[in-house]
């Protein structure tokens, strides 16, 4: 079959379960990060530590889905907010593994499991603060309306990259991109803004015009850097894809990495501000 019919497909479906797990409700929506956590979080730690410290890598996922159930059972559900604490248990177990551990050559790697909980798990369990509000009540349409800016940032970059950067384009960072250009970058830009204007008047937004178009603009810029940095993260150790979970995209690393950058920095802003 034809790579770009394999690529569409497999994002049509990829989209129709985000969105799906979004519109539909909590469970659907837990159900969905969990399962994007611990996929992610493998994918980075396969890359970063191959075969060392199984058990600690283990410990590590077990920490990071649960740093996103218990955020959940507090913004959704009322759950104290001190029993966050109990992530500290796997974390702990984690690092206390890796005194059994026989792979010394691996040591000096084994930063690779804090970064998998900030780099992976902790942006994904932010999303909590936004899908539910002060009562616990469910809303998913911020968090689509994220995910609408990143994936139409995207494909506008892949378009104008495709149609005016390709042959005669000027690179955007070659060193660890060579096919990413300028181009894109601002037709990214451009469909970003211009569905960020939609999405206002669409009345997806719950916020003001201005605070629309900021958000947007957090999400866009900041998950072209999120681009760049798993591409040299993926470069420094000689992978061209995190997975192959996804025909034609590659794996879920692959997917949001821009995610993993834009997420926390715009809900962060909404939460600094009040706006929600």
């Amino acid at each position: 079959m034809n790579n770009t019919v394999v690529r569409s497909l497999s994002g049509l479906v990829f989209l129709l379960i985000m969105i799906g797990s979004i519109l539909i409700g909590p469970a659907a929506y837990a159900a969905v990060m969990i399962f994007i956590i611990a996929v992610v979080m493998y994918e980075y730690l396969e890359i970063s530590l191959s075969g060392s410290f199984r058990l600690a890598r283990n410990l590590a996922l077990l920490t990071g889905i649960s740093l996103f159930v218990l955020l959940f059972l507090n913004a959704g559900f009322g759950m104290p907010l001190h029993f966050l604490l109990l992530v500290t248990i796997p974390m702990a177990s984690m690092y206390f593994s890796m005194l059994w551990s026989r792979d010394a050559e691996a040591y000096p790697r084994n930063q690779y499991l804090s970064g998998s909980l900030i780099y992976t798990a902790l942006p994904f369990a932010l999303t909590n603060l936004i899908v539910f509000d002060a009562q616990g009540n469910f809303n998913g349409s911020t968090l689509l309306f994220f995910f609408v800016i990143l994936w139409v940032s995207d494909v506008g970059a892949y378009v104008f990259g495709m149609l005016f950067g390709q042959k005669n384009g000027h690179k955007l960072f070659p060193s660890i991109s060579p096919k990413k250009s300028w181009e894109g970058f601002f037709g990214g830009l451009f469909c970003a803004v211009l569905f960020g204007v939609i999405i206002y008047f669409t009345g997806l937004s719950q916020f003001s015009i201005l605070h629309t178009l900021v958000i947007t603009l957090i999400i866009n810029l900041s998950s072209v850097l999120g681009d760049l940095i798993e591409s040299q993260f993926k470069r420094n150790f000689g992978v061209k894809d995190s997975g192959s979970l996804m025909p034609g995209h590659g794996g879920l690393l692959d997917r949001f990495d821009g995610a993993l950058t834009s997420f926390p920095l715009a809900i962060a802003y909404i939460k600094l501000l009040s706006l929600f």
